[in-house]
């Protein structure tokens, strides 16, 4: 009894947060006045939200039909500027995914190089420290300027901002193996390829899959400020469009999306990640 009522206390005490939260945000903007304390010029703009009489900040019950709507219709086309949530998520997914693999194809094998030569990790190590701290999006000019194609160029900034998280953690997972183990396949006789996939790999699989679990949090984060700087489709440029329309319940709606993908994908590696653990 003891074990089931650990078990249900999180999650009793997570719903618990949530509808606190969801009452102190409905009695937050229930009566609030929509022009209260904003600057003229600014209040102007949300002259429509100050003639419903209802205040400029929706309430939980408005984002709530938001999503009613959003998901009995999700994909939807009415034109560049209208499309369904379904669709603007397929895109950013389809990018950060396609960003994120590529990183993965170059990150880990160069990671592997890194951790097993100790010289090619102290002659790169220069270039990566300089290189990493820079902000994905400082690429974005360069990328719009040489590819000229905003979509590839969103690819190329997730690319940029992957490859960090797992080069950094496939060569400290390399270099961690234990060196029983190396010395055991080395007295075996065992050649570097099968050394590297038999041995190497599988001890250090946690640790990449750390690194590949850091590295899509990042991506999904970078891809909605890249798409709201290039425009066009995704679920960045969805949030800075209804911000144009001055709909904050689809803002706060797509901010909800943002966090739920991206949680999704999060926990979709965290799995991969324990189930090589466990394996192990």
């Amino acid at each position: 009894m003891g074990r089931v009522r650990s078990a249900w206390a999180a999650p009793m005490l997570s719903a618990l947060l949530l509808v606190l939260f969801l009452g102190a945000w409905q009695l937050a903007v229930r009566d609030t006045s929509p022009t209260a304390g904003m600057d003229p010029e600014y209040a102007k703009l949300m002259g429509a939200a100050a003639n419903t009489g209802k205040s400029a900040i929706p309430t939980p019950v408005d984002v709530f039909h938001k999503m009613i709507g959003a998901v009995t219709d999700p994909f939807y086309d009415h034109g560049p500027n209208d499309k369904g949530l379904g669709i603007q998520l397929g895109y950013s997914l389809a990018r950060v995914l396609l960003g994120f693999t590529l990183a993965a194809i170059v990150a880990i094998p160069a990671g592997f190089v890194i951790g097993m030569s100790p010289v090619i990790g102290a002659a790169l190590n220069p270039f990566i420290q300089v290189l990493k701290p820079v902000s994905p999006l400082a690429w974005m000019p360069i990328a719009l300027y040489t590819i000229k194609d905003s979509n590839k160029s969103a690819i190329f900034v997730i690319f940029i901002c992957s490859v960090w998280p797992m080069l950094v953690n496939t060569a400290f997972g390399v270099a961690g193996v234990r060196r029983e183990w190396l010395n055991v396949a080395q007295t075996l006789e065992v050649g570097a390829w099968r050394r590297a996939i038999f041995v190497i790999l599988p001890a250090a699989a946690p640790t990449i899959f750390t690194g590949m679990r850091i590295s899509i949090g990042i991506a999904w984060l970078v891809i909605v400020a890249a798409e709201m700087l290039v425009g066009g489709t995704g679920i960045g440029y969805f949030v800075w469009n209804q911000w144009n329309n001055l709909s904050l319940a689809d803002i706060l709606l797509g901010i909800l999306l943002i966090g739920l993908v991206g949680m999704a994908l999060d926990r979709l590696l965290g799995l991969c990640a324990s189930a090589v653990t466990w394996r192990e």
